[in-house]
């Protein structure tokens, strides 16, 4: 008997030893966003800001392309419905108050993950179902289109902007939104993957990604919000969008399911890249606008 108990215990051993091993390659190989971050911006500030400062200047060019933002009644009314949009702001908010909260709503529901499983149904409601039912996190890009559609169902503009590196070789780039707050006439970058983040200038005017790499450049202090809270020094965060406010990416027309290949009816024949004169830019597809008109990119005559 005492040898069948010893036979047991070595085999329970080995059991317990493979699964430790498994939890540790599982642990590796499995998106844990904060320590790549950490590993790639440590010391890096200065770098990857003068980068930003030896870029060459804005200038407008003759390529022509359209950029707008395009609002459905209909949808926007189901997306408020089903998310009960309307408690999670007062009446009466301003359109920062709203944006705030609904950027808390999704920060704090969905963590960063680099989702193993491609989602079926590409918009707020089939990515809400998917962290339900599927995997409980997905990446940045994923995290913008939903937030996303959050904000153009609650009526505030917006559009989700992918911020790209100088370096070609840098696989990681990183996806933000972007909205329009009319009672300060201008654009305020919003970030809800990663816990969430917004910045603002010393006074705590909320910055757009425009403004934000105008103050790398220039210097001026900027203040970043983490989990849309107390301004906080977070030196990751500052050096990674550093890194990713090089050139920018977008549809020049945005909707709803903008990256829901299920739906057809969406108007996807447009792709605006912003560059710095002077700058090649990489992974480019045929036919996709390269411009490095600023005004026109940022222009808030976008807006339907």
């Amino acid at each position: 008997m005492k040898k069948a108990y010893s036979v047991i215990r070595n085999i329970l051993a080995i059991i317990g030893g493979i699964s430790i091993i498994a939890a540790i390659i599982v642990w590796i190989i499995s998106p844990n966003y904060d320590y790549y971050i950490e590993k790639n911006n440590v010391g890096l500030n200065d770098e990857r800001v003068e980068l930003l400062r030896t870029s060459g200047e804005y200038a407008a060019d003759t390529n022509v392309f359209e950029m707008k933002i395009v609002q459905k009644p209909e949808r926007a009314q189901e997306i408020r419905d089903y998310f009960q949009l309307d408690t999670l702001y007062s009446e009466n908010a301003t359109t920062w108050e709203k944006t705030v909260a609904i950027g808390k709503f999704v920060s704090s529901n969905i963590p960063h993950a680099n989702q193993r499983k491609w989602p079926k149904d590409v918009n707020a409601i089939g990515l809400w179902e998917y962290i339900k039912e599927v995997e409980p996190a997905f990446n940045c890009r994923l995290h913008s289109i939903f937030a996303f559609e959050l904000f153009l169902s609650a009526d505030i503009k917006a559009r989700y902007i992918t911020c790209m590196s100088e370096d070609k070789d840098d696989p990681d780039c990183h996806v933000v939104n972007e909205v329009w707050l009319p009672e300060l006439n201008k654009w305020a970058m919003v970030d809800t993957d990663m816990g969430g983040h917004y910045v603002t200038d010393k006074n705590g005017t909320p910055l757009s990604l425009k403004e934000m790499r105008e103050n790398y450049i220039s210097g001026e202090k900027m203040l970043i919000y983490p989990a849309f809270s107390k301004a906080q020094k977070d030196k990751d965060y500052y050096a990674y969008m550093a890194k990713n406010t090089y050139w920018f990416s977008c549809w020049g027309t945005l909707s709803y399911y903008q990256e829901d290949r299920n739906v057809e009816d969406v108007d996807r024949n447009s792709y605006v890249n912003l560059i710095p004169s002077g700058y090649t830019p990489y992974g480019i597809d045929e036919g996709y606008v390269v411009t490095t008109d600023a005004e026109k990119f940022w222009d808030a005559e976008m807006i339907e």
